[in-house]
């Protein structure tokens, strides 16, 4: 399954970096574009091991579902969020934290499978990708804008 990954480095330290990228409200937050909401399942504050949202966002004029579960947890380094039911074949989304001194690397790595054999192979190479990249990204600098205005308070 071929992943697309990125690397951020967040002025701010590891713990609330690995904290408030399990945020509800913050993740809500940075897919705003996709009208994204929780309507499910934990649907504020931190996610834990175990937990899980359902989430609600309009893609390609669309109205999609997506459960997600954190399925692996290790505090401040690293946790997985799976896909537990919606539109994918399969979802994983991997976020791995590395300290350097007050200063945090977030490498965030999504991978996906779209279901319908041939045409989803080909819907995820000439669509899915480039259009989860620009999620992914746009994300991500949500994520470390929102955790850099914290780090300030």
């Amino acid at each position: 399954m071929p992943s697309i990954k990125t690397e951020t480095l967040i002025n701010a330290n590891i713990k609330l970096c690995f904290d408030l990228a399990r945020d509800v409200a913050i993740h809500e937050q940075s897919l705003d574009r996709a009208s994204l909401r929780a309507v499910s399942g934990k649907t504020s504050g931190i996610l834990e091991l175990g937990e899980w949202v359902s989430w609600e966002e309009e893609h390609f004029g669309f109205l999609q579902h997506l459960t997600l579960k954190i399925s692996e947890l290790e505090k401040p380094n690293y946790f997985v969020e799976e896909m537990v039911e919606g539109i994918f074949e399969s979802f994983r989304n991997e976020f791995h934290f590395k300290a350097y001194g007050e200063k945090t690397l977030l490498v965030n790595v999504l991978s996906f499978e779209l279901p319908y054999g041939f045409l989803g192979k080909m819907t995820k190479k000439v669509i899915m990708r480039n259009y989860a990249k620009s999620l992914l990204k746009s994300r991500v600098e949500y994520l470390k804008s929102a955790i850099e205005d914290s780090a300030k308070k």
